[in-house]
């Protein structure tokens, strides 16, 4: 092992003792670890020389604002590229890992290397850095491949050895947006019930070393789990459940204690996915100088392990979750991790609206926006303050914009007033609209107990019924003229924007769009 590049006495001394205690218990080929954790200790000990008046020589005199500008210059180095983001955070683990270790090992006593060493000098479990995946938003998976993978996912358990352990790790990877460590790792209890009944899982979040920690989950999820305990239970029947691994190894392990890893689950699903038949996606293409969505094959080595955990997050931001719901959910450090979500859905949302813009229409069915190409960021800024949302469109009357859409002055009769507008997306609420207004006439037509003056005061006019259905017959026409690749995009654009649409709150509960349901033949 190379010291060479710790330059202080002090530090280097410190390292060479702990690795004489480190190295008798490791097992195996350690001496590439065992450097890693050394290069780690050599780039603080260059933090110290550079930043230090005296180099760091002197034990007595470094502290924590020492540690604070070591993390500030890695931090600085993986900016310019020097460094990466995965090296960063193993080089500030390791150090709050063994710089402790060395400090239990009774280091600091007279006479051992570290004698002096002010107790502030350390790097604290915060200070490591998120890990670069949990930053990665935008990762995730599409839909349709989701879907594709669900579809083959029972074929993982016929692949290789720990065929079902593989399948169900993956099963859970997907529906609680773990980390695959922490999926691997998973005790033969830890599925637990709250006092409503509802399951939970618990699990340990190694990264951060918070034990226990509690995940509502369906009760499909929980079915998979209490299956994979029976398969375990009946292989491993003399070992206490209390010290069963819920997804045991087979090699070595005659006890089931020993867990599956996470390299090992991330090797058979790389080789798994490979062999799998091409997944497809919906991706944007130029045609004759004019972008339009197409099917196109899926790069499969964006299909990993890690990737079902952004997919998790995405598909809650999409679906409205709040943000700090989601936080605990994810059981991220810091909310800027997971508003990186939300910032991708704001994204995605955008380019719907500028699709189903294309397709626009007022009260009288007359299509609006037929030429536009994309709405600008002002345009966007307008429409947000211009607008308020109505049951199937949007309102741009003045004074009923202010009010937040309560003071709608023709009492919202919405497709007879010009500041009406819907699109293509508002569809199904416009066909929901108008069996709303046939079914209050026929229930007003036969009401015994209201006078004449108020039946016609309510009854829905003949005019506002042909109106809605003229407007619906003019989007569906519309629909109809696209080819299929603009259908396809129009679709897509529609999913999103729906998926994103908050209810409108007109005397009637507001209720958040579902998330797809990526394998809806699974029982419930």
């Amino acid at each position: 092992m190379n010291f060479t590049e710790i330059r202080q006495d002090w530090l280097r001394s410190a390292v060479k003792e702990w690795a004489f205690f480190t190295l008798p218990q490791r097992r195996g080929n350690v001496m590439a670890t065992l450097q890693d954790v050394v290069n780690a200790f050599a780039a603080l000990s260059e933090s110290l020389a550079i930043q230090r008046a005296d180099r760091g020589d002197e034990i007595r005199a470094v502290g924590r604002l020492d540690a604070a500008a070591f993390l500030n210059r890695l931090a600085y180095l993986q900016q310019t590229g020097a460094t990466s983001a995965k090296q960063r955070v193993r080089i500030c683990r390791y150090l709050v890992n063994h710089l402790g270790r060395m400090k239990s090992l009774g280091m600091t006593r007279p006479g051992r290397p570290l004698h002096g060493l002010p107790d502030d000098f350390t790097l604290l479990r915060e200070d490591i850095p998120d890990d670069p995946e949990d930053s990665e938003a935008g990762r995730d998976l599409p839909l349709q491949v989701m879907q594709q993978i669900c579809d083959l996912l029972p074929t993982f358990g016929e692949f290789g050895r720990h065929g079902i352990e593989n399948r169900v790790a993956v099963e859970l990877l997907i529906d609680t947006g773990r980390r695959p460590h922490e999926i691997c790792n998973l005790r033969w209890d830890c599925l637990k019930q709250d006092s409503d009944g509802q399951y939970v899982l618990i699990y340990d979040n190694y990264k951060s070393r918070r034990n226990g920690r509690r995940l509502p989950i369906s009760q499909a999820t929980a079915q998979a789990i209490m299956e994979q305990q029976q398969r375990t239970r009946t292989e491993f029947p003399s070992t206490p459940t209390s010290e069963l691994a819920l997804l045991p190894t087979q090699r070595a392990n005659p006890h089931g204690r020993k867990p599956i890893t996470s390299s090992w689950l991330s090797s058979r699903h790389k080789e798994w996915v490979q062999s799998l038949p091409d997944f497809t996606a919906p991706a944007q293409v130029e045609v004759d100088g004019v972008m339009v969505t197409r099917m196109r094959p899926f790069d499969k080595a964006q299909v990993f392990l890690y990737a079902y955990r952004h997919t998790y997050c995405q598909r809650h931001a999409d679906a409205g979750v709040p943000v700090d719901v989601l936080r605990v959910l994810m059981d991220h450090r810091t909310l800027d991790t997971t508003q990186g979500y939300y910032r991708v859905t704001e994204k995605r949302r955008r380019e719907a609206v500028d699709r189903v813009s294309t397709m626009q229409f007022d009260r009288h069915g007359n299509r609006v926006w037929r030429q536009a190409k994309a709405l600008l960021d002002s345009e966007h800024a307008r429409r947000a303050v211009g607008e308020v949302a109505v049951p199937y469109g949007v309102c741009t009357e003045p004074s009923n914009v202010a009010a937040g859409g309560n003071d709608c002055p023709v009492r919202f009769r919405c497709v007879g007033c010009g500041h009406f507008r819907t699109d293509v997306s508002y569809l199904p609420d416009l066909e929901a609209y108008l069996a709303d207004l046939l079914r209050n006439r026929e229930r007003l037509a036969a009401a015994l107990d209201a006078d004449d003056w108020a039946k016609a005061e309510a009854v829905p006019s003949d005019e506002e019924i042909s109106r809605v259905r003229r407007l619906i017959k003019r989007v569906k026409d519309g629909m109809d003229d696209l080819d299929a690749g603009q259908r396809a995009e129009i679709e897509e654009a529609i999913t999103v924007a729906r998926r994103g649409r908050q209810g409108v709150m007109l005397g009637m509960p507001r209720v958040r769009q579902p998330m797809p349901d990526l394998r809806p033949a699974r029982p419930a």
